[in-house]
């Protein structure tokens, strides 16, 4: 792991252990049992049955690397202007500490729209996999970065138990082959190097052919304009994640379609 992610998982233990004493795991099964449902893959391969391209457009405030992105940060508006551009999910960074997110962020967001949700956050405990839930997440990430192998299937387990989602994240070629011993079908390449910060699309370009054709390639970072977005879908890339390139906007979602459509 870079020093970055090691600082990040050394808070999240922390973070866990405070949550776990200020709102026991059953107090959270309540509240996760009074939420909907809404169904994140399904809702990107609508996207792909239509032959359109299925963004899970980022709703981020701020990055370690870049400061923050926004300074007029309303989730609920920028949820709302996501769903009018055409995005098929949410993603909502919940990590307060580098990325300046927050719970309520992910609450206000889901609350605007009828769009799907991914709680982007580190997710290395169960706990915070019951606190998605209870939050209103509907699919959670999982890092092959910051896990064991055995770990992440433990947490996908668990994950899918309560009805979530999970897009697995992979930086490099023995992080996909021990991802894709996974279930689920969502595997993202995070363009970004972990120890750089430098984004290239090549590195999703460079793993497609390890990839098979069940599972759904969902590109990360550094996409960054349609010309980024018209070489990815000539590979046959048609699931995105991007937040920085929205975020600078002054209407994302009107960005978000300049980009797409």
């Amino acid at each position: 792991m870079s020093d970055i992610l090691d600082r990040i998982i050394a808070v999240k233990r922390e973070e866990i252990l405070a949550a776990e004493a200020s709102a026991p795991l059953e107090e959270l099964r309540l509240e996760a049992s009074a939420r909907d449902h809404r169904d994140f893959v399904g809702a990107l391969r609508a996207k792909h049955a239509e032959h359109k391209p299925a963004i899970i457009a980022e709703v981020k405030k701020a990055s370690p690397s870049k400061g923050v992105l926004r300074e007029h940060f309303v989730p609920a508006d920028i949820a709302r202007s996501y769903e009018k551009g055409g995005a098929a999910c949410l993603s909502v960074l919940t990590d307060v500490q580098f990325f300046k997110g927050s719970v309520a962020y992910l609450e206000e967001a889901r609350a605007a729209c009828s769009l799907p949700v991914l709680r982007k956050d580190f997710i290395i405990d169960p706990y915070q996999i019951m606190e998605a839930r209870a939050m209103g997440a509907d699919c959670i990430l999982l890092i092959a970065a910051a896990l064991e192998l055995s770990k992440m299937q433990d947490l996908e387990a668990y994950a899918h138990s309560l009805g979530l989602a999970v897009l697995v994240e992979v930086h490099d070629a023995e992080e996909l082959r021990q991802s894709l011993t996974l279930k689920t079908p969502l595997i993202g390449i995070n363009n970004r190097n972990l120890r750089t910060f430098e984004t290239s699309i090549e590195t999703t370009i460079g793993m497609l052919e390890a990839i098979p054709d069940d599972r759904i390639v969902v590109t990360e970072s550094g996409i960054l304009s349609r010309v980024d977005v018209e070489r990815l879908r000539a590979m046959d890339v048609h699931t995105f994640l991007v937040g920085e390139a929205f975020m600078r906007a002054d209407d994302p979602g009107a960005e978000l379609a300049r980009m797409f459509f």
